[in-house]
């Protein structure tokens, strides 16, 4: 087989899939607003089952829900029936996972479950199956096939199910109203922490900032913006905010004049410049500035004039 013949394959996988995803799409309806309002609407858990490769979707179904606001947990099926229902609460709701939606290590769990009265959402192939009439809410993860070429393995349908695992997730999340700094909270560890806790007021310059009011003149911007890393803050009255002088605007004053020590900094700054406050996260200031070609930034809180930052440190401190 040549790779071409190699590469051809996985395209046809990737494109079945990709096609099987928008049929999803399109079915998804009014039993999803269902669910989504049963899960938010619930003072329990989440419990998600499935067994074999819908396991292992569960699995990560239960861990997207629980990172998101919405605490889940897996539960095996096999287990469930022998001592580990006892972790079940009729205030949970399930999410139970099978292509055929006759699966017969799980259906003596969904007995029991709707004994206990928790309702139940199911992620079947078929809306006749047993697993979807029996249960509250059913979703349809149906496919036209596998990418498998023996239409065995499970290949479409388990990218379906995880899919519709996912959108319930997100509109929980936003059901929730659940924020960056909710998120943050639930991940403090590694560079994606860092970039959602790292707030301005971590890394911001608080102390001999290069402030100038507006009367002064460039001979002493010059100097800050030699000493304080190529940025002068501008203020007006009560240490407001009134601009910027950076070392661009140095340069561009320099090339229509050479008597530059006199001229007043209210004449070569930038008035009404971007600036960020303390309690901002420094994730949103980095796209800020690099949006913008900035590479420092005013702090203003209470309409004064707190700090300053700069993009390297913020970059330094991990939030970017």
């Amino acid at each position: 087989m040549s790779r071409d013949e190699i590469v051809a394959r996985g395209r046809r996988v990737i494109r079945a899939e990709r096609e099987a995803l928008e049929q999803a799409e399109q079915r998804l309806g009014d039993g999803f607003a269902r669910a989504v309002e049963m899960i938010a609407g619930s003072r329990g858990r989440v419990i998600v089952a499935g067994v074999g490769k819908s396991g292992l979707i569960g699995r990560k179904i239960a861990a997207t829900l629980t990172s998101t606001g919405t605490p889940a947990m897996f539960l095996h099926p096999v287990e469930s029936v022998h001592g580990d229902l006892g972790i079940v609460s009729a205030d949970d709701v399930a999410i139970l996972i099978s292509e055929s939606g006759e699966t017969d290590e799980l259906l003596p769990m969904l007995e029991q479950l709707k004994r206990m009265g928790v309702r139940t959402v199911a992620i079947t192939a078929g809306a006749d199956s047993t697993l979807a009439r029996q249960s509250d809410v059913w979703l349809d993860g149906s496919v036209r096939e596998e990418a498998c070429p023996h239409d065995l393995a499970p290949t479409t349908s388990t990218t379906v199910a995880l899919a519709l695992g996912d959108a319930l997730a997100v509109a929980l999340l936003q059901e929730k109203g659940f924020q960056r700094e909710d998120f943050a909270r639930l991940h403090p560890g590694g560079s994606l922490g860092k970039q959602l806790l790292t707030r301005v007021a971590d890394v911001m310059l608080r102390d001999d900032l290069p402030v100038l009011e507006v009367g002064a003149t460039m001979r002493e911007a010059v100097v800050h913006l030699a000493e304080r890393r190529g940025i002068v803050v501008v203020t007006g009255d009560g240490g407001a905010l009134a601009g910027v002088v950076t070392t661009g605007d140095l340069t561009r004053l320099m090339e229509r004049t050479t008597d530059i020590w006199g001229v007043s900094v209210r004449d070569v700054m930038t008035p009404s410049p971007k600036h960020a406050v303390p309690d901002e996260l420094g994730s949103a200031v980095v796209f800020r500035m690099q949006r913008h070609g900035i590479m420092a930034m005013p702090v203003v809180e209470g309409g004064a004039v707190v700090g300053v930052v700069h993009l390297h440190d913020l970059m330094r401190a991990g939030a970017a």
